[in-house]
Parts: C-alpha cells; structure tokens; sequence
C-alpha cells in the first residue's frame, strides 16, 4: 500500500486548507485511514481518524469542531478539511492506514505511512 498526501501550504490564521491522502491498495478501503501531525521539535500526534466506511470518525480535542475528516472509497482518497487554522495548527501532516480492524488514535495501530505533507499557518 503507498499512501500520497497533497494539499498542504501556507495559509493565514483563521484561514481553510483541504488535504487529500490518495492511496494504491486494496488494504485502503478495508481499514481505518487516519491522519497525525508533527510539528518541529514535537512528537508526532493524532489528529482524526476514520472508518473503513465512514460511519465512525475520531478527533483530536485541539481540533474538534475545526477539522473534518472524510473519505471516498471509489477515489481512495481521504480528505481532512481544516478550517478556523491556528499557528499552533503548523506541522507536516502525515496520513496513515490502520492495521486490522483499529480505528483508533495510537500511532502503533497504523501500518502504512505517507510521506506527510507540510501547513503553515501564519499568523
């Protein structure tokens, strides 16, 4: 399975970004597709995760009600649309796909990794 995310850029504070993680793979539509963010000196943290189907989605409280996550099975393709961004919302955004049947928000429960792509938020 190879992931591929795009959408990232420079934006100002309060501004919209929609990243899109593109994906080649069975594996993709069966399992949870999530998305984590690392910001410079920082670990690597959760940011939203959903469902093989889309019923279920999970948010991080730093971006509950600002983020939105989505997914096209047909397109393989995840979607996070970021509104109402931050400077503290600065970091490469990486989308991953789940192991098995985990839907959850630990990093260990995705096996596949794309290689990220960066949002700046400037304020």
């Amino acid at each position: 399975v190879q992931l591929q995310a795009s959408g990232g850029g420079l934006v100002q504070a309060g501004g919209s970004l929609r990243l899109s993680c593109a994906a080649s793979g069975r594996i993709f539509s069966n399992n949870a597709v999530g998305w984590f963010r690392q910001a410079p000196g920082k670990e690597r943290e959760f940011v939203s995760t959903i469902s093989w189907n889309g019923g279920s989605t999970v948010y991080a409280d730093s971006v509950k009600g600002r983020f939105t996550i989505s997914r096209d099975n047909a397109k393989n393709t995840v979607y996070l649309q970021m509104g109402g961004l931050k400077p503290e919302d600065t970091a490469v955004y990486y989308c991953a796909a789940a192991r098995g049947s985990y839907a959850g928000a630990a990093r260990s429960g995705y096996l596949y990794w794309g290689q990220g792509t960066l949002v700046t938020v400037s304020s």
